[in-house]
């Protein structure tokens, strides 16, 4: 960020609004004001009076970090987090599902009845 070039008076703002008490602040837009206090102006008469927001927030561009090319690659480094999300247990349910089956073994097929779905009782 701070790559764009600005006239020398003017910087560049990013504007994050709040819809609810409960929500999460969004990005809205970006503006270029002489200083913060006009930047907050600017948002309000640009953004809150055409949308219902409970906040909003103004932050000069420059003062947002990025990460660095180093920090992504050691971001990249830790990919297996399958552990983490319930998609990561999903091989469980065939293995689930080969467990119940050897379960099963041949005498006690063969002690079902003719209908094949009760067992015989044997006393």
């Amino acid at each position: 960020m701070g790559n764009e070039k600005t006239d020398g008076f003017h910087q560049i703002y990013e504007v994050f609004s709040k819809r609810s008490h409960k929500g999460d602040f969004q990005h809205q837009f970006s503006l270029l004001a002489p200083n913060k206090e006009m930047a907050f102006v600017m948002a309000q008469e640009n953004f809150m009076r055409r949308e219902p927001v409970v906040d909003i927030w103004v932050v000069k561009r420059d003062d947002i970090r990025m990460m660095q090319p180093e920090e992504r690659q050691m971001v990249n480094r830790l990919d297996n987090k399958d552990y983490r999300l319930t998609k990561g247990y999903g091989y469980l349910r065939k293995k689930w599902r080969q467990y119940e089956q050897k379960m099963l073994d041949e005498k006690e097929i063969l002690s079902w009845g003719d209908d094949g779905k009760t067992p015989k009782t044997t006393r």
